[in-house]
């Protein structure tokens, strides 16, 4: 799902660096308000876990890569604000680093990977597992059907910033200047690998690492759950 550089135009890869700064600035304040440090090294880890898993890339045909990412799992554990910086922090390293990722189509990278994916996963979840207690299989059961829709959006998201970009940057002579295959291309590709694989990866190893801290450490699942809890008592 990284996208390297050359493939999106100044216009689309300069608007997600516009569109992502606010987010990471709302994420540091809201992290710097919630955020105790004793959860400090689980962000740490959850980053960790998240690098290892996304270094496991397979091309898609149509432009792109395939992988698991487990922002959604993050979200669980910290919300999605903390796994937004986490995917953020590992995306710049694999960019800077690995060659894993464009520099200037980061902004884009951690608008799909950082913000939709454990955004959309973890509203998913939010609505199976709320007012759930942290042994009932509604936690597994939302851990594993919101990762799986939360990357799934994120690979659709992916397809779309790459194919429209023969349409926002038409070929010249025959040549496209940056991405090359249209949206009937780039969009099914993305969509249906990620459905048929990747997201069933992503989803089988969330529901399973939620299960593990069901049996051995539920006070971590505990502490995200609370704050649905809260969420639901009128102010």
């Amino acid at each position: 799902m990284h996208i390297p550089d050359g493939y999106l135009g100044p216009i689309t890869f300069i608007a997600f660096w516009i569109v992502i700064i606010p987010f990471w600035a709302i994420a540091a304040r809201k992290l710097k308000k919630s955020l105790d440090t004793k959860q400090v090294p689980l962000l740490a880890v959850g980053a960790a876990l998240s690098f290892v898993i996304m270094m496991f890339n397979f091309p898609i045909p149509g432009g792109s890569t395939g992988h698991a990412v487990g922002g959604t799992f993050i979200a669980i554990l910290l919300g999605p604000w903390a796994a937004l910086v986490a995917e953020t922090m590992v995306l710049v390293i694999q960019a800077l680093f690995f060659g894993d990722g464009g520099i200037t189509s980061l902004g884009a990278n951690c608008f799909n990977m950082g913000f939709i994916l454990p955004f959309v996963g973890y509203a998913i979840y939010r609505l199976i597992a709320r007012k759930a207690k942290v042994s009932s299989p509604r936690v597994w059961i939302g851990a594993a059907i919101g990762s799986y829709v939360g990357i799934t959006a994120a690979a659709v998201c992916t397809g779309f910033e790459l194919g429209f970009q023969t349409i926002l940057y038409p070929a010249v002579d025959g040549q496209f200047a940056y991405f090359m295959y249209p949206l009937e291309i780039s969009v099914p590709s993305m969509l249906i690998e990620h459905m048929i694989l990747f997201s069933i990866v992503e989803s089988v190893m969330t529901a399973l690492i939620v299960l593990y801290l069901q049996r051995a450490d539920p006070v971590l699942l505990k502490l995200q759950l609370h704050v649905l809890e809260e969420q639901e008592v009128p102010a």
